[in-house]
């Protein structure tokens, strides 16, 4: 089977990688993914006579095997109309079921305990006229496959995985500057309240704000106060730009970094702890309630590259971990755009980390459901890029005539006032012109009485 690293980004430029058997499969997903995917069930479509990797579809694994059935469907289903809508129907799957042992359980445990769900998902992929090639189990340290019958390559206790960056896949990551951020279950907590003894001072400050700008958000018409938030909000949130690095140049904490990039490393709790320390808890209760609003949000999502783009993926890291209980469904907003700025900026699976949660926090929120949709099928960010920047230059140039229509209005006003004080202090009536001056005032005026110049 060949795989390109480069597919999803849409890249001009392939490098062929061939995969051969289940050992190199299990290796390859992490770099397919960008990251280890703990407790998850990944399906990758495989296309033309050579099984070319393509589309990929990932969702945590149900709790409740009374729900195996209808994930199995909705995933297969998922992955055939994606790829479908790209122009490609697949011509194969392969299913990746990863699961770290439970107390006193071990990776066979594992494996034997998903081997229901693995058939369910070998079922649906089937009904739709798809074959599974492959189903692996990937569990502490081991995989195993579901479909080798050979003892020889897939012995019941497992396969150890290869160890790490020694296979052809992780040499050839390397070299194309790929990187594996770390596993899923990382990424995840750094995006998620933890606990500690500022909870309750952040709880009563949102709590605080919730009382006030709620009601303002919910006018309906939409009126002075809500715009009052929306402004309130992104001038707030411009002085946090300021305050994380953004265009000002200003930097007060550390140097702006992805949250994928930043995964990596020992001292990413250090950096996020950084960074939290940079806003206070009325602060983020204000920016969080604030971003409730649609139309708030949306302009906040105009900060999407650059400097700004980087400082703004930092602010909204810290939003979402500042939305305690009873909150967490407020972390939707915050978590969205930061899955948007690190899908506009080209971190794929940054942003489907973030764009995941979201939608966890709260399942119907639309824009969260979009940009997943859209990160997942592969489509250009450019496109929704090029519209906010539209937007924001539309509302900057009618700012601009706004401004210069007020000081000619402020002009034509002014003249009319002069000319009244101008008519009082001559002694004129309004609506009167003035006498015209007589000849011997004008002959005095030009020091010629007399002459035909003077007349």
């Amino acid at each position: 089977m060949n795989t390109n690293p480069h597919e999803s980004r849409g890249s001009t430029e392939s490098q062929q990688i061939t995969l051969r058997g289940p050992a190199e499969l299990a290796d390859a997903l992490p770099f397919m993914l960008g990251f280890h995917p703990t407790d998850s069930v990944v399906l990758v479509a495989l296309h033309g006579e050579h099984g070319r990797f393509g589309g990929r579809v990932r969702l945590g694994i149900p709790r409740s095997a009374k729900e195996w059935p209808s994930t199995a469907e909705h995933l297969a289903e998922c992955l055939v109309e994606g790829c479908t809508r790209r122009g490609t129907r697949p011509d194969g799957i392969v299913v990746f079921l990863c699961q770290d042992p439970a107390p006193g359980e071990t990776g066979r445990h594992v494996m034997e305990r998903l081997r229901p769900f693995a058939q369910r998902l070998r079922t649906a992929c089937g009904e739709l006229d798809i074959p599974v090639y492959e189903v692996l189990c990937i569990s502490d340290g081991l995989y195993f496959s579901y479909v080798c019958p050979d003892t020889r390559c897939c012995p019941p206790d497992g396969t150890p995985l290869a160890l790490t960056g020694t296979s052809v896949m992780a040499a050839s990551a390397a070299y194309a500057g790929i990187q594996v951020r770390g596993s899923l279950r990382d990424m995840e907590a750094r995006l998620k309240p933890r606990a500690s003894l500022d909870d309750e001072r952040q709880r009563k400050a949102l709590n605080e704000a919730a009382s006030v700008i709620v009601p303002r958000i919910l006018d309906d018409p939409p009126g002075p106060g809500r715009e009052d938030v929306r402004d309130k909000t992104l001038t707030l949130a411009r002085e946090m730009l300021r305050r994380y690095g953004g265009q000002s140049g200003a930097t007060e904490g550390p140097a702006p970094a992805s949250v994928a990039d930043r995964a990596r490393g020992t001292g990413a709790m250090e950096r996020d702890a950084a960074d939290d320390a940079l806003i206070d808890p009325d602060e983020a209760a204000a920016l969080i309630l604030g971003l409730q609003d649609r139309d708030t949000r949306d302009r906040a999502a105009e900060w999407m590259e650059g400097p700004e783009g980087a400082a703004a993926l930092r602010l909204w890291g810290v939003l979402a971990r500042r939305c305690v209980e009873p909150f967490g469904d407020y972390a939707a907003a915050p978590l969205t755009l930061a899955g948007w700025v690190a899908w506009s900026t080209g971190d794929e699976p940054a942003a489907r980390v973030a764009l995941g949660l979201a939608l966890d926090a709260d399942p119907d929120y639309v824009f969260a459901r979009l940009l997943h949709q859209a990160c997942n099928d592969g489509l250009d960010p450019e496109s929704l890029r090029s519209c906010l920047r539209q937007e924001r230059e539309s509302r900057a140039a009618a700012a601009v005539e706004a401004r210069v229509g007020a000081r000619r209005a402020n002009s034509r006003g002014a003249r009319p006032q002069a000319a009244r004080k101008g008519g009082r202090t001559a002694g004129t009536r309004p609506g009167k012109s003035s006498p015209k001056p007589s000849r011997d005032a004008a002959a005095r005026r030009t020091g010629q009485r007399g002459t035909r110049s003077g007349r």
